[in-house]
Parts: structure tokens; sequence; C-alpha cells
């Protein structure tokens, strides 16, 4: 039933395919799990540029991050955002002692690995014949067979139904660009889509699925306060889920203690909720539970969050 669409859409992705992205030209299964960590949440392009070699230039097997430090590799994962993904990773390596299992009913007993990235490095890396179900797969799915309701179970049905299992490798990496390059969330290019004439949505494709609605992002106001000792200042590791691992400054929803200078204020935007935060300087006596103190250059080997690089360079500019 689905030999011509198959046909149709690895003719298209020979053609237009992103055939030369790294981690497309390499069966390395940690490789090619560093890159679908990296891409959650991410655009090609920001991990293509700015984070996916160096990481494995510092890392270059999963060997080695089992042997590190959380800190290291949050060090190296600094700017990407989503911690969690980091923090998971490490966990991971640690949990398989640095080699991943050789199937993605193995690969997904370890943290941080769901059902779609565990199908993805076992069919990229080990050839399995299993589909995946990322952001863009669950739009082209939703559109090619007019679901309006966004249901996870009634979508791995239908990503089953139209795998085509004699080529995983390439199956998967061609629905994967054809939602990034055609099947696109506002603008559609459904003239030049392979699937075509087949696809049951294509005459309303913006009524599949049926749109989520949108709340306005919360915004949490703090204050910021760097204490400052004998040079030093004062930072602490965070433990809560949310920026596991990462240094930052003391924060407080109450009035920023006396006497303090005002450096200036921020504003940080994240995936549930947006930050607004005056950052002030104090060297008033500070004994504060789990925090340390840090000279400014040791400052720089510090993973920190966005919010808190930006509190950093108020603080030199104000120095």
């Amino acid at each position: 039933m689905y030999k011509e669409v198959h046909k149709s859409l690895l003719d298209w992705y020979d053609k237009n395919g992103r055939h030369s992205l790294p981690w497309r030209l390499t069966n390395d299964p940690y490789k090619v799990y560093v890159s679908e960590i990296m891409l959650q949440q991410t655009q090609v392009k920001t991990v293509l540029e700015r984070f996916y070699f160096p990481f494995l230039e510092s890392f270059p097997t999963l060997a080695d991050v089992a042997s590190s430090d959380l800190d290291d590799v949050l060090k190296k994962w600094e700017g990407l955002g989503y911690y969690t993904r980091a923090k998971n990773l490490h966990q991971a390596a640690r949990q398989c002692r640095g080699l991943l299992p050789g199937n993605a009913e193995g690969l997904m007993k370890l943290s941080g690995i769901g059902r779609s990235t565990a199908h993805a490095v076992a069919a990229f890396a080990y050839g399995e014949p299993l589909p995946i179900l990322d952001a863009n797969v669950k739009r082209i799915l939703h559109r090619y067979y007019a679901l309006k309701e966004r249901n996870e179970k009634k979508l791995w049905e239908c990503a089953y139904r139209l795998f085509d299992p004699l080529h995983p490798f390439e199956y998967n990496q061609a629905m994967m660009d054809l939602g990034s390059m055609v099947c696109l969330h506002k603008d559609p290019l459904c003239d030049r889509c392979p699937l075509g004439q087949q696809c049951m949505g294509r005459n309303d494709p913006l009524a599949y699925p049926e749109v989520k609605i949108r709340t306005p992002k919360p915004v949490r106001r703090l204050n910021v306060i760097v204490y400052e000792r004998n040079g030093k200042y004062a930072l602490r590791q965070r433990i809560s889920r949310f920026l596991h691992g990462l240094w930052g400054f003391f924060e407080t929803d109450e009035a920023a203690v006396k006497p303090s200078r005002l450096l200036g204020h921020i504003t940080q935007h994240y995936s549930h909720f947006t930050l607004e935060a005056d950052v002030y300087r104090c060297d008033e006596a500070f004994d504060e539970e789990g925090f340390e103190w840090f000279a400014p250059e040791e400052i720089e080997a510090l993973s920190l969050s966005r919010a808190d690089h930006k509190a950093l360079a108020l603080l030199r500019y104000n120095s």
C-alpha cells in the first residue's frame, strides 16, 4: 500500500536531504546519541555551529563522559540550555558504564532516553527497523492522516503504519528533513511535498493538528544579590530539578538587603516562565548555607545559567 509513498519520499530525500550533517555520516552510537540529545529543543544550526564538535572534542567517548564530573559536562553544555539533558546524559553514561546498549529496548532503560530517542539511535547506529516520533514527524503524520486530536498513542500507531522497515535510516532522516524543509508549521510547501496526493490533510494543512490554546508565560520577579568578601563572590550549586548542577548567585523574592548597590536589571526567558530580576551587589556579612566563595577568574571555570551570566556581566560593568 505504501510502496509508492516510500519510493517518492526516498527519491526526494536523495535529491534534497541534508546528507552532510556529521551525525548522518557516522554509525557511532555515542555520536548519534549526543546529536539526538542536543537536537531536542535546539535548532540544527545552533547545535552544528557551536556545540556538537566542541563537546565531542572534550568527551570523545561516552566513557569519557562517565568518568568526568557533572560540573565538567555542564560547563561544555553551557549556553545550550535545558540542562536536564546534560545531567541525564552524564547519568546515562554512568548507568551503562560508557557503553550504550545495542538496541532500543536497552536504550530506553537509561536516564533521559525516551522512546523516540531510543528508536533514533537504534535505527541510525544499529539499523534497527523502528520509526521515530519527533516534532517534525508528528506534524507530518497529523496532516497525512488528517488527525486533529493530539494523541501520542495514535501517532505511534500511524508512525508504524507509514514506516518503511527496509530503509529505517533513510526513511527516518527523510521524514525529519521533510518536516523541517517542506511540511512547515506555519507555511507548509505542499506543492513541493513528495507525499502529495496521498496526504489527506493537503487541502487544509493548518487544521492538523488542532491549534493549542496558548496561555501567556508567567513572570517571576526576583532580586539577585551578589555578595562580595575580600574580592571573592558567593555562589551556590543548585540542587533543585530546575537548572540542576549549575552555579548561581543568591536569589530572593524578598526586598534587597541594605545596604546594597543596584547594578542593573536582567530578563531571561525560559520555556515555562520569564525571569525579571534586579541585580544588587552587597558586601555585608553573608553566611547562607551551601554557598562558596570564588575569585572572578575561578568563576570562569564554573557552569552558570544564562541569567547568572547576565548578572556577572553587570558586576563586571559596574566594577
